[in-house]
């Protein structure tokens, strides 16, 4: 099995941070589908079934480093799992989040964009979504 790595990454300071980098060095057996410039995977951590993590073959951190052809292949990638996931596990709904530097608590400095497949019913309250990365601030429409 090869290493994504083999898939890319040409400039020497890359490839430096590469050799610590989960999404570098990840198996490519993993690989659920790809085009020009990036991958989507599993979540290895998911927090729903289907959890999926489209990623940059380029190893860059952040979304605004990547070049209109990667950001348009990236949302190409997203749009096709979305797809995917409704084909295969029918989901209610999805949230779709980048974590985008570590203030953002991203932890893994190559970037990724998460597609979670919401289910009815996963969640008590599913309301305000991704606002609750601040819980205190969640809960809008009682205010």
């Amino acid at each position: 099995m090869g290493k994504f790595s083999c898939l890319w990454l040409s400039c020497s300071e890359e490839k430096t941070n590469m050799s610590i980098c989960p999404f570098c060095n990840s198996d490519t057996s993993r690989v659920l589908t790809a085009n020009d410039n990036a991958i989507a995977i599993p979540d290895g951590f998911p927090v729903t079934p289907g959890h999926t993590l489209i990623i940059p073959k380029r190893h860059i951190a952040s979304f605004f480093e990547a070049t209109r052809e990667e950001q348009a292949d990236l949302l190409a990638l997203l749009a096709e799992m979305r797809q995917r996931l409704i084909e295969e596990r029918k989901p209610d709904g999805f949230n779709i989040g980048i974590n985008d530097g570590a203030a953002a608590g991203q932890t893994v400095m190559h970037l990724h964009i998460h597609l979670i497949p919401r289910y009815a019913g996963d969640m008590l309250d599913p309301r305000g979504g991704v606002r609750w990365i601040f819980p205190d601030k969640a809960v809008y429409w009682d205010k």
